[in-house]
């Protein structure tokens, strides 16, 4: 053991000694490390962070309940018939009739409706333009991350009243009204080319607890569904589609309520024992699955891209080495001269590649790093260092030393003396 840990050591002095004697080749070969290490431990950070902040949402929604939707997403495919248009095309959209009957049944709680679409706003003379907005029964809050710092929201009754009312962001009420208190102002809307702006009296101001999405969507407004449907002409079935957000009844579980939600539809749409659902239950699960496979192809391309800069790394380890192993030939006939074995000259380079490259690798961890901090103070995204990332880095780093150092190791290690202490 104490003769591994002199070996070691005396490899890594040597290392340094022949890093210092080729500053030029070996900074290039670190420099390629670091940038490939430095790739994955940004895009791991970044990876990361928005997924944490993926999954407070789907905590704040509520991890029981589950999306009534006209076709699951994650099972979508580019394909079609032929007509230039998906299967799921013609799957008809939640009527208001079915609505209320899901809203009726025991096992659901509530069953808030969203669609989304895009409008203009302006008061007196000032217009914000590119406003995303909702539709929304009363019960959006209870699945929504964040408070009311003024005003209210608005109750079942306006919704079932089409009232023309509104709730904003905090940021979206500040740059229409500046200081002025917005609540009990009216606004005029227009949801782009439907040609209809009606007035809409402002009852609250909402403030997004603070994550990805607070940030990268800070204007916002929130509308009765009805009202966006009857006053803003607001939703075309096929570019914004009604969802339901279904809240299980407390008594009894999810898989209660989704039997019921599916048994009440498939009966109101005339489907046969035989006929597959025209609509889709989806559970937040589901889409957290989703967003990982979607993450972990773009992972999967940042790691092959980074890959690159460890392989021209790698290939500085092979250069840099052979001219190490040419330049301490009578070297290496000298240790073998005294007893050194073929092991222990091949245990000698190979810890010196390995120091080259886990220099790099140090260096683009801390570049990572600092990118990512970078990132996070500039952007709306969040960015957290996973550890695994950093082991992966330092690990990736040390094998590709090693992997790329083993040819010009043996080379050295399989000199014999006479030859090592003839060399000129």
């Amino acid at each position: 053991m104490k003769a591994n840990l002199n070996t070691l050591g005396e490899g890594i002095r040597i290392a340094l000694s022949a890093i210092g004697a080729s500053k030029v080749r070996a900074g290039l070969t670190i420099i390629g490390v670091a940038i490939g290490v430095a790739v994955v431990v940004t895009m791991a950070a970044m990876i990361t962070g928005i997924r944490s902040s993926i999954f407070e949402s789907f905590e704040a929604a509520g991890p029981e309940n589950f999306f009534v939707m006209p076709f699951d997403f994650s099972e979508i495919r580019l394909t079609g018939d032929g007509s230039g248009r998906p299967p799921w095309w013609n799957r008809p959209d939640l009527t208001h009739e079915e609505i209320r009957r899901i809203e009726r049944l025991p096992a659901v709680d509530e069953a808030t409706v969203d669609f989304d679409f895009n409008v203009t706003m302006s008061f007196e003379g000032n217009r914000v333009t590119g406003i995303q907005s909702s539709g929304n029964s009363a019960g959006w809050p209870s699945y929504t991350a964040g408070d009311f710092s003024a005003g209210r929201n608005f109750v079942p009754s306006e919704v079932q009243q089409a009232r023309a009312v509104v709730v904003l962001s905090r940021p979206l009420a500040e740059e229409l009204f500046g200081q002025r208190d917005p609540i009990g102002r009216s606004i005029r809307v227009s949801a782009r080319t439907r040609g209809v702006n009606p007035l809409f009296r402002v009852i609250g101001v909402f403030d997004l607890e603070g994550n990805v999405f607070a940030e990268v969507v800070d204007h916002f407004a929130i509308f009765p569904w009805t009202s966006a449907e009857k006053r803003l002409k607001a939703r075309n079935p096929f570019q914004n589609f009604l969802s339901l957000v279904v809240v299980p009844s407390p008594d009894l579980d999810r898989e209660e309520a989704k039997d019921q939600v599916t048994t009440v539809l498939r009966s109101m749409r005339g489907l046969g024992p035989g006929d597959d659902n025209n609509f889709a239950l989806i559970e937040s699960q589901q889409m957290i699955e989703t967003f990982d496979q979607l993450t972990g192809v773009f992972f999967l391309v940042m790691i092959a891209l980074s890959s690159v800069a460890l392989m021209v790394g790698g290939i500085g380890v092979i250069g840099i080495m052979m001219i190490s192993v040419t330049e301490r030939t009578r070297e290496i006939g000298i240790r073998k001269a005294v007893g050194a074995t073929r092991n222990e000259i091949l245990w000698q380079f190979l810890v010196e590649a390995a120091v080259l490259t886990f220099m790099g690798g140090a260096i683009g961890l801390g570049l990572g790093a600092a990118l990512a901090t970078g990132i996070e103070a500039r952007t709306p995204l969040p960015a957290a260092i996973p550890l695994w990332s950093i082991i992966a880095a330092l690990v990736s780093a040390i094998v590709t030393g090693m992997l790329f150092g083993l040819f010009p190791a043996l080379r050295g290690a399989r000199m014999t003396p006479v030859r090592a202490l003839g060399f000129e």
